[in-house]
């Protein structure tokens, strides 16, 4: 990347210009990344550990929070740091190596939440069949399948990234380093890779989105046939499942169903997905799901009891 540019040092923007408004914020999203952490990793925990908890949904769920906190990680701690210093900046290739894991995660928990929409539908509406379908081999290749989706996604953003000439200017409009911001400070036209970001961000968000709706209206319509508590106790774990989609789905079609362009809206809609969400995600599914309520005080306070005495 050197060789064909004059740029090697960006300074991102931030989210808002005002000390105080930053210090103010440095405080909230500090607490905020460190409930996402202390959540998802409870969830990972006890999904693991819990002998109560053994089914490929709580399997796939724990996949989905280490993949939270991983995506959070990407971003949230250098934007929080960023939030107490006055010129924030970040190396081109820190700014790239940003753009590859978090679209790597991104696109990874996308995966998951179909292979998650998938798994219910099997428990749903194939019941009998259920364990002989969801076997570990097949909950292991999904999994694996997820990373390695995520992977060649983000390899193709990064690929189409770095074939762009920077010469200048060096400020990112955001506050941290993504696709659209970064091809702004291009010294070429990036029409063509707006496209094709486009197709490889965006239609896979919303072909993703549209096939978890209709595998939840399939559900819907199979629910029909239990019992008054079966229906219950399914709409109650799908209910956490379809909350986690709009709020993950939402903001990433509202962000890369487009051209190349940067709009006010992005920062705050970025914030939500980026800071907020991965936060909402485990109490969500704690709060609607007394089998993970239930193993989290069996565990925890077991440990709690085991180390009074």
């Amino acid at each position: 990347m050197a060789s064909k540019n004059n740029v090697t040092e960006l300074i991102i923007v931030g989210l808002f210009q005002d000390p105080e408004v930053q210090r103010v914020c440095f405080a909230v999203f500090l607490a905020v990344y460190l409930a996402t952490l202390v959540g998802n990793g409870l969830i990972v925990v006890t999904a693991n550990i819990s002998k109560s908890l053994n089914s490929p949904m709580y399997f796939f769920l724990s996949y989905l929070s280490l993949v939270e906190i991983s995506y959070s990680s990407t971003i949230v701690p250098k934007f929080i740091t960023d939030l107490l210093t006055k010129i924030k900046t970040i190396s081109l290739e820190g700014c790239v190596a940003q753009i590859f894991f978090s679209h790597f995660f991104g696109v990874t928990e996308i995966f998951l939440l179909v292979v998650m929409a998938y798994d219910r539908y099997v428990a749903i509406c194939k019941p009998l069949h259920y364990m002989n379908i969801m076997s570990n081999l097949l909950c292991y290749v999904m999994v694996a399948g997820s990373w390695l989706g995520g992977f060649f996604h983000s390899i193709i953003q990064i690929l189409i990234t770095i074939q762009l000439p920077f010469c200048g200017p060096n400020v990112i409009d955001h506050y941290f380093c993504d696709l659209h911001p970064l091809f702004k400070l291009a010294c070429s036209d990036t029409f063509v890779e707006g496209v094709i970001v486009l197709v490889n961000s965006g239609l896979i968000s919303v072909f993703s989105f549209l096939l978890l709706v209709s595998s939840y209206i399939i559900i819907m319509y199979n629910l029909r046939n239990h019992s008054a508590e079966g229906r219950r106790k399914a709409l109650s774990t799908c209910a956490s499942h379809i909350t986690v989609v709009i709020l993950f789905f939402g903001p990433a079609i509202f962000l890369y169903m487009r051209p190349s362009s940067t709009f006010t809206e992005d920062k705050l809609v970025a914030v939500f997905y980026t800071v907020i969400t991965p936060m909402l995600n485990p109490i969500i599914y704690t709060l609607r799901n007394a089998e993970m309520k239930i193993a989290m005080r069996r565990l925890w306070g077991k440990k709690e009891n085991s180390e009074m005495e």
